[in-house]
């Protein structure tokens, strides 16, 4: 559960950040497009982070916690290049 949470949070925040670039940005797809490398950027960092408390601070193993950071992180950012890549 906590994963499709994550994933759904991931949406919604790549969602957000392409709404302030269209509505802030410079005129044109390569705000768009910065966006979004910026957004896949942030989320590794932000997965990341997520996976060393789970294992450092929370005690869970690597094994358990590895496959969720991995699709926490790969859903969202796989589904924000798709979509950057088909309409920008």
């Amino acid at each position: 559960m906590r994963t499709a949470i994550v994933i759904l949070v991931g949406l919604g925040a790549w969602a957000v950040s392409i709404g302030l670039a269209r509505r802030f940005g410079k005129p044109g797809g390569s705000a768009l497009e910065e966006t979004t490398l910026a957004f896949i950027t942030v989320w590794f960092l932000t997965t990341t982070t997520r996976l060393w408390a789970g294992v450092a601070k929370s005690g869970h193993p690597l094994r358990e916690e590895l496959p969720m950071a991995v699709l926490g992180f790969g859903v969202p950012a796989a589904i924000a290049y798709l979509v950057r890549r088909r309409f920008f």
